[in-house]
């Protein structure tokens, strides 16, 4: 009998994600004072640094010890008062909970209910800011990337429709999935609050909760009266000031963050965006082309590029193929969550990857599917994800001379003894 714990673990859900060995290595580290004159050395420069993430000069970046559902409750605790009207749209789980919070604190929510698989309705933003003569609109929430649905929206239009409105909410951005992975400009989109967490592009463990505040949205912490203690803003300004905060942070995971910024810098953000388009369009190419399936992002404008929700066809449940593939085949998929829940299996493809590890992704999800009686042909995936890649190459191949062929021809692979 076949032991499941031979070989890895196919990570392949949209977070967690890979954690890079660099990075697991710099987090076993001993325990030591977070008081000590030394510890402003590692807070300082993984606060300084993700600032270069979040593309912000004018901006502060804080981080707690929570996922990105803190950063999330500390951005609008800290800048709204009970009552203030907030605009948002739901088209996939996350953007609703992040609603479903806000409701619950006691924010009035005008909700606009969109089609699961597609994202921010711009149209719309603007009409009802514009309509908004008053100005009591707060706050404007608009997530990223989707992770439920695999939908990426245009944050650069959101900020579009607050100007053509001439409208001073502030713009509240869950870039949760997105950050580090998806091309995210803070200060040129003129984004007031992005809510990020530690388990994604920046190839984490889950635990922290990173938020990146504006200028703008700074001046409204004074005025905002909604309670709030362990995420209170306030706290965080005065003690990072002078290089510490005013809990105990998450050591190992400041270490490994600091690891994970330099690998981040080594490769180069536009070079990380890049990657993540070009191995996103692999997997598309597999779910379309190869086994002639649909995204459930409705158009190609909304294609994400660090998650694919793959729609089953009618009669299948995309749960069994999630539970054969981790059963059988040792591969993590995404659920479908809430309205997509048994419709979508996900690929998360994002953070520390490459193209033959998503192969063996597309080929679990490819035999999982056909074990379930999902007719798709075998290899197909697979061939359709390999030639995109290769007609697509990103690195040039090398030209290799006559000599460098002859002796690779007449090589025998051993060694004399």
């Amino acid at each position: 009998m076949r032991s499941r714990i031979a070989g890895r673990n196919f990570l392949f859900v949209p977070g967690p994600t890979n954690v890079p060995d660099r990075v697991q290595r710099a987090m076993m580290v001993a325990m030591e004072d977070h008081r000590s004159s030394k510890f402003p050395e590692l807070s300082t420069s993984v606060l300084n640094d993700l600032k270069n993430i979040f593309k912000t000069t004018t901006g502060q970046v804080f981080i707690f010890p929570s996922s990105g559902t803190g950063a999330w409750e500390a951005a609008l605790t800290n800048t709204l008062s009970p009552g203030d009207k907030i605009l948002a749209a739901r088209f996939g789980q996350f953007s609703h909970l992040w609603i479903d919070m806000a409701q619950r604190l006691g924010y009035e929510v005008e909700v606009l209910d969109v089609e699961w698989g597609e994202g921010v309705p711009l149209d719309r933003y603007e009409e009802i800011l514009r309509a908004d003569k008053l100005q009591q609109i707060k706050g404007v929430l608009a997530c990223h990337n989707e992770t439920a649905t695999g939908v990426t929206s245009d944050i650069a239009g959101v900020r579009r429709a607050l100007d053509a409105a001439d409208h001073p909410a502030l713009l509240f951005v869950d870039a949760v999935s997105s950050l580090a992975s998806i091309d995210f400009r803070m200060d040129e989109w003129q984004v007031d609050l992005a809510v990020s967490g530690s388990q994604k592009g920046l190839m984490l463990p889950a635990g922290l909760g990173i938020l990146g505040v504006s200028h703008k949205a700074m001046g409204a912490i004074a005025g905002a009266k909604s309670r709030r203690c362990y995420f209170d803003l306030a706290a965080m300004i005065q003690a990072n000031a002078t290089g510490y905060f005013p809990y105990t942070p998450a050591l190992p995971m400041l270490y490994g963050l600091r690891e994970s910024l330099n690998i981040i810098f080594e490769e180069g953000l536009e070079a990380i965006f890049f990657r993540h388009h070009y191995l996103a369009e692999g997997v598309r190419a597999a779910v379309i082309r190869g086994w002639g399936l649909k995204l459930c992002a409705t158009e190609p404008k909304w294609y994400s590029d660090t998650v694919s929700a793959i729609v089953v066809p009618e009669g299948s449940n995309a749960a069994h193929v999630i539970d054969v593939a981790f059963r059988r085949y040792n591969l993590a998929l995404g659920a479908g969550l809430a309205r997509v829940a048994g419709k979508v299996f996900r690929i998360g493809h994002l953070g520390d990857l490459n193209e033959l590890m998503l192969m063996g992704a597309i080929a679990g999800a490819e035999m999982a599917m056909l074990d379930v009686g999902i007719k798709v042909t075998p290899g197909s995936g697979v061939a359709a994800a390999a030639e995109y890649w290769r007609s697509h190459d990103p690195i040039p191949r090398k030209k290799v001379s006559q000599e460098e062929q002859f002796y690779a021809s007449h090589s025998t692979g051993s060694i004399q003894g």
